[in-house]
């Protein structure tokens, strides 16, 4: 059983599964689906997947040898970028995602390529990160599931998804290749997420390297992994399916009483599968064949 006290006791002990990438990097912000995360990003293929976790949460026995499980408070500010930025500087050039709990990564041809072949490739074009698009599911029921969570009976939207100019600070003038993306819950609900919290891209896969640094806005210090594609030509993109947004809607006194349901005119079954996602327009397979 490959267990670490905290960050510091992995970063010291746990060089192992660094080594053998890609490494998936999950943070359990509560106890809703763990376990289903894990073994969704095990079949995708990741080396290692590196589980930070509170002290509560029980796994099944044939996960609890198969992962890497970090004592963690992922509740404490900033404990996303906490763990993320210290895997960094232990894993220079290593491949590394992250999600949360109740997150599912799907990537073009998902069904029949691993995670490791579709990275090689990206490589092999000389991009050092992928974009992601974080896309809302929950479940139609929220009186069978009242956390919107269900498996089942996920649902997403098909439509209702925007981009935007990313406008640099200090010039006034949009970035190179960088848009904010929209859509999905966040969207429809905006009301109740905070403006800074609106947004839905994230750059889930990247190579480490030192200086690297995650920020906490789901962006990198390195404006080159923050782009969409390379200059010459689109490139593969992905999507991660989460339950978060709604699961965080649903636990919120501010919110849950104001939204009876999820569903809308645009909402459909989620068909646990990347067809569909391509079919949406919700990630890019570039020039991945």
């Amino acid at each position: 059983m490959m267990i670490y006290a905290d960050l510091d006791d992995f970063l010291k002990r746990g060089k192992a599964a660094l080594a053998g990438g890609p490494v998936a990097l999950i943070l359990a912000e509560d106890l809703v689906e763990v376990e289903s995360t894990l073994r969704h990003h095990l079949k995708a293929g990741f080396g290692a997947l590196v589980l930070f976790a509170p002290d509560a949460l029980e796994l099944p026995g044939d996960l609890a040898e198969t992962v890497h499980r970090v004592t963690f408070d992922t509740a404490a500010a900033q404990a996303t970028e906490t763990a993320v930025n210290a895997v960094i500087e232990a894993a220079p050039g290593q491949w590394l995602y992250y999600c949360y709990n109740a997150e599912y990564l799907f990537y073009p041809f998902a069904e029949t390529r691993s995670v490791s072949e579709m990275l090689a490739f990206h490589a092999e074009e000389r991009r050092d990160a992928v974009l992601g698009y974080v896309i809302d599911l929950y479940a139609a029921d929220l009186e069978r599931f009242p956390n919107a969570v269900s498996l089942e009976d996920a649902h997403l939207d098909r439509s209702g998804y925007y981009a935007l100019g990313r406008i640099d600070a200090r010039t006034g003038q949009p970035k190179e290749r960088q848009l904010d993306f929209y859509g999905g819950l966040r969207w429809r609900h905006e009301e109740h997420v905070p403006g800074n919290r609106r947004r839905i891209d994230r750059i889930p896969l990247f190579r480490a390297r030192p200086g690297l640094r995650l920020r906490d806005d789901h962006t990198f210090n390195d404006e080159e992994y923050n782009t969409y594609s390379c200059p010459w030509h689109h490139n593969i993109t992905v999507a991660i399916a989460s339950f978060r947004t709604a699961k965080a809607l649903k636990s919120n006194a501010g919110s849950t009483f104001d939204i009876p349901t999820f569903k809308w005119r645009n909402s459909i079954p989620f068909r646990w599968d990347s067809r569909q996602l391509l079919d949406l327009g919700l990630m890019e397979p570039g020039q991945w064949f």
